[in-house]
């Protein structure tokens, strides 16, 4: 009969602050955390989009935003606006101190372009995005050389992008088939953890496909995809699509009649809170002076595209109408000086914030 081995346990209440000095320092990092302290999942701080609308809908109740520390997508159709908004967001990042590296496979983005944006040449660095091993690689030794740095990432695009294999093989698509699903599937696992101890923030801009496959009710229900595997649907904190209205009432004309801008619809595809689903419109002004988002430009737009009975259009006139039954008379061209009034100013976003979060929340 075999001998009986007894293991010894100390008795009495554990406290799990010791748990976790315990736990962390036989694996000689912190991953150990206690919840009544601390939460290494709760996401600090934000990047603001440019959009005040859309910061409002990614997370209900918080001016949110790009979560930083976190991967985000930013998907669309070709000339939606991807890079443009991309570059709003590095400009909002430069502002709270963040350094930005930019990787561009598709020729993008140059100085004046990032400049125009109101980004500081000074805190970013251009890359040529040569291969998606190289990107990752660089994306991974900045955050160690600099752990101290928070680092905003911006790959543009990872569609665009070729995997070493495609460099060095020929040209037939099936040599290489699956092998930047299978890198992006590894490397965003193993990049998870180092940026939210850095609190820096991968930015994956990609392309939108037109969904060609399957039964026509599917194709209706799920009319694009995203190319570059699971991966970037399982590791994504915040994935937004973008499309935009190709007739002439999505373009943003001058006084001449020149194209300045387009209208967006973001859709918000995936986000861990109750934002999920909801779609925001706003206009990317590119032809101007700067690069910009129309922010409170399309709050008006907004709210001709919403439904609420709070909101009223007969010809010129628009009429929005507070809780208590009040009339604000006014037309389009005088929607930036009304909202220069603090009254109706709060009537606007209390309409807004009605139809964008508080509906859900009932």
């Amino acid at each position: 009969m075999g001998k009986v081995i007894q293991m010894a346990t100390k008795t009495g209440k554990i406290d799990t602050s010791d748990m976790v000095k315990a736990i962390n320092k036989k694996l000689g990092i912190d991953a150990a955390y206690n919840l009544e302290h601390d939460n290494p999942a709760y996401i600090k701080d934000w990047i603001p989009t440019g959009s005040t609308l859309l910061d409002w809908s990614i997370y209900p109740g918080r001016e949110a935003g790009i979560p930083v520390g976190r991967i985000t997508e930013l998907a669309g159709l070709s000339a939606a606006g991807k890079s443009f908004m991309a570059t709003v967001i590095a400009a909002n990042a430069n502002k709270k101190g963040m350094k930005v590296i930019y990787f561009d496979s598709e020729a993008a983005v140059d100085r004046d372009f990032l400049i125009k944006a109101g980004c500081d040449p000074k805190e970013v660095m251009y890359m040529q995005a040569i291969s998606v091993e190289k990107v990752l690689e660089t994306i991974e030794f900045a955050m160690e050389q600099w752990p101290d740095q928070q680092l905003l990432f911006i790959w543009d695009s990872i569609a665009a992008t070729p995997s070493e294999k495609d460099i060095v093989g020929d040209f037939n698509p099936q040599s290489s088939m699956a092998v930047k699903p299978r890198i992006f599937s590894k490397a965003f696992a193993k990049l998870q953890t180092p940026l939210e101890r850095t609190q820096s923030t991968l930015l994956l801009l990609n392309q939108l496909k037109t969904n060609i496959g399957g039964t026509p009710a599917q194709m209706l229900l799920n009319p694009y995809f995203t190319p570059g595997g699971k991966a970037i649907v399982y590791h994504c904190a915040l994935r937004l699509w973008l499309t935009r209205r190709q007739a002439k009432a999505g373009k943003v004309l001058d006084e001449n009649g020149t194209q300045i801008g387009s209208e967006v619809k973001v859709k918000i595809e995936k986000v861990r809170s109750a934002g999920y689903g909801r779609e925001v419109i706003f206009d990317v002004m590119w032809g101007g002076p700067s690069i910009r988002i129309a922010d409170e430009e399309s709050w008006l737009n907004m709210l001709s595209n919403i439904k609420s009975d709070r909101y009223k259009a007969s010809g010129a006139w628009k009429t929005i109408i507070d809780k208590d039954g009040k009339e604000y008379k006014f037309q389009s061209k005088d929607w930036l000086t009304k909202l220069q009034d603090s009254k109706f100013r709060e009537v606007v976003i209390s309409i807004l914030k009605e139809q964008l979060i508080e509906k859900y929340q009932s």
